[in-house]
């Protein structure tokens, strides 16, 4: 029997169409081999993280039920930013895609290519609110989520109205 881990995945876009990016990501991340989507977070409008000449990004969290490894499920969101013509001009520039394998399993993971709690996403609102919507009882270096969210000066995020899945 093989071992489901839970992964929580962070998504952002802000380039051509950012809502239809972001559906269609989470679409396709519920297709993703071994995997099946245990849940989606409401999407987010927020201000971008580093230079300030791009748009807003539209952010959502889903978690994941998989059994891929951890560099597994990293080399699959890769492939997705790809397929969504994901270009890395600069740092913290403007994307079609951007796909962050937050927590796994509530594992800490150090790896060349991946570090696991992703190391900035207890400064990002845009990250904490989606991640308590869908699970409010987890921790991030053992305190919980709202202890972060509190201590964001400016959360700077809108949660969107929907009319519904995309």
């Amino acid at each position: 029997m093989t071992t489901l881990a839970l992964a929580y995945i962070g998504l952002g876009s802000n380039l051509d169409d950012p809502i239809t990016q972001v559906r269609q990501a989470i679409s396709a991340l519920a297709t993703l081999p071994l995997s099946k989507l245990h849940g989606t977070s409401s999407l987010y409008a927020s201000r971008p993280v580093g230079p300030q000449d791009q748009p807003d990004f539209v952010n959502a969290v889903v978690a994941l039920k998989t059994s891929l490894s951890p560099l597994a499920l990293l080399d699959q969101l890769q492939s997705l930013e790809q397929r969504h013509r994901r270009k890395r001009e600069r740092h913290w520039g403007p994307r079609t895609l951007d796909l962050d394998l937050l927590l796994y399993d509530q594992q800490t993971i150090a790896y060349p290519r991946l570090n696991v709690p992703h190391p900035h996403m207890h400064e990002r609102a845009f990250v904490l609110a989606p991640l308590a919507e869908l699970d409010a009882t987890l921790t991030l270096h053992q305190q919980p989520l709202s202890h972060w969210l509190d201590n964001i000066a400016n959360p700077g995020i809108q949660r969107l109205v929907e009319d519904g899945p995309g």
